[in-house]
């Protein structure tokens, strides 16, 4: 067989169009958009959307369509609203039922077949197998953050702008009528390596598709906005906290802010024009501090709580959980190691909702930053981190430290005052206090790292 003709023709006919996959004709009532301050998402009706998302990286690859249901059931019952994927992790991408989702490994030729075999599992198509989870996501409520082809498949020189942009055109075809598609472009890497395919897909899929938001996805310590913020097809900016610690950082070539994911919020918040922002990738729960060392302790739930109340209390439009076994999906392969289907249900995961409760309990588009709040502060674990509305505050302690707050920063000549619990969701009413003046604030317990609390005052 005459590959090389193949190949041409295949590239001729999905450029022009014509493979675009089969698909139903979904309305657009349910798809998102930036709300009118810039700062939020909101659905088509302008309800609040806050962007609650789990890193389920392998979903589209590792999982057959039963265990897929498991998944997003889960995710759906724990209040997750978004999962992030890779449609594509690498040029030679096959999903669990073996079919490859490009042809000879070139991107711009993805691998379609006829119909549309939902029913024949020997008939199973990739790009079939896709459709059906982003379907069962949209079911259950849930937005598919689709990064159309990770990073490290294509720095390596071996795919050209020209089969980005096809790629992307059959992406933006295939999905662009579906209502719960988010577009994330890039894929744990830098603006400038291979900035050529980042602009072509990106620019394809807000030429091709005017629906769904785009962001983009960058390497470890870094933001979107770096390269792209001014960029038409970057609706909102996305920044990977990352995974190291502190003292991980020492000596690394781009410090930027380290484990204080709040600095990226703040940095982005403050950019014009105004677009919305949040954390897309912090340290995963139970995964190794700095990712590959298996002799270092693990990230836990306290810290990913950490990041979540952070940056969101920070400005962020919502948050990213991850775990290390659920992104990858692992099997139970390794004693050692949980698989996905046992870390779904770690504590981390479960805590996430109270955050999302919390955040729409109040009016919420009015919601800012504000650290004017607090009177004293401290570095690192002993940040406060405080947001407000006209008539309400939220202030933050991840080691239940003493708070000195001013009041008189929300509305009323008293408020009421309470600790929300970040663990269980649960509220300790403290009582009714004047709204004058520097109060001082003792969470319960002791001050301990992941003794974290949010006080809470209304007018």
């Amino acid at each position: 067989m005459n590959f090389k003709l193949l190949n041409s023709k295949l590239l001729t006919l999905l450029c022009s169009g014509i493979i675009i996959g089969a698909k139903p004709v979904y309305s657009q009532s349910e798809t998102l958009k930036i709300s009118e301050n810039k700062r939020f998402f909101e659905d088509q009706e302008g309800k609040p959307f806050f962007w609650l998302a789990d890193t389920g990286w392998l979903l589209f690859n590792r999982l057959t369509r039963e265990e897929a249901d498991r998944y997003l059931t889960d995710r759906q019952q724990k209040g997750f609203n978004v999962v992030q994927v890779m449609v594509v992790q690498a040029l030679r991408t096959v999903n669990v039922y073996g079919d490859s989702a490009l042809v000879n490994h070139a991107l711009g030729m993805p691998k379609v077949t006829d119909g549309n075999a939902f029913e024949n599992e020997e008939q199973y198509d990739y790009w079939d197998h896709v459709d059906y989870i982003v379907g069962k996501a949209s079911e259950k409520g849930i937005k598919i953050g689709m990064v159309p082809i990770w990073g490290n498949a294509v720095k390596n020189g071996k795919t050209s702008a020209a089969q980005a942009k096809a790629y992307a055109q059959f992406l933006a075809r295939r999905y662009r009528d579906r209502p719960n598609i988010v577009w994330i472009n890039g894929g744990d890497i830098q603006g400038d390596v291979v900035p050529d395919i980042w602009e072509a897909i990106g620019g394809t899929l807000r030429a091709e598709d005017p629906y769904h938001l785009i962001t983009f996805h960058p390497f470890g310590r870094m933001q979107s906005s770096k390269w792209f913020h001014d960029r038409d097809w970057l609706d909102f900016n996305m920044f990977q906290s990352g995974h190291r610690t502190y003292a991980q950082d020492v000596g690394a070539k781009d410090l930027r802010y380290g484990e204080d994911n709040w600095r990226y919020v703040e940095a982005d918040y403050a950019r014009a024009p105004v677009k919305p922002v949040l954390d897309g990738e912090p340290s995963y729960e139970n995964i190794w501090h700095g990712l590959h060392d298996k002799t270092l302790p693990v990230w836990t739930a306290d810290d990913v709580r950490r990041y979540a109340y952070w940056s969101v209390f920070a400005g962020a439009c919502g948050f990213t959980y991850g775990n290390n076994g659920v992104m990858q999906m692992r099997y139970a392969r390794d004693p050692k190691l949980p698989s996905w289907e046992e870390a779904i249900h770690d504590p981390g995961a479960g805590q996430m909702i109270h955050l999302k409760t919390l955040i729409l309990s109040k009016p919420y588009f009015e919601r800012v930053p504000d650290q004017s709040l607090i009177a004293e502060n401290g570095e690192r674990y002993d940040r406060l981190i405080a947001t407000r509305g006209e008539d309400y505050a939220f202030i933050y302690t991840w080691n239940g430290r003493d708070m000195k707050i001013n009041l008189g920063k929300v509305g009323g000549t008293t408020v009421n005052a309470s600790w929300y619990d970040p663990r269980t969701g649960e509220t300790k009413v403290l009582g009714t206090i004047e709204n004058k003046g520097i109060k001082t604030f003792n969470p319960p317990g002791e001050v301990r790292n992941g003794n974290d609390w949010v006080l809470v005052l209304e007018k």
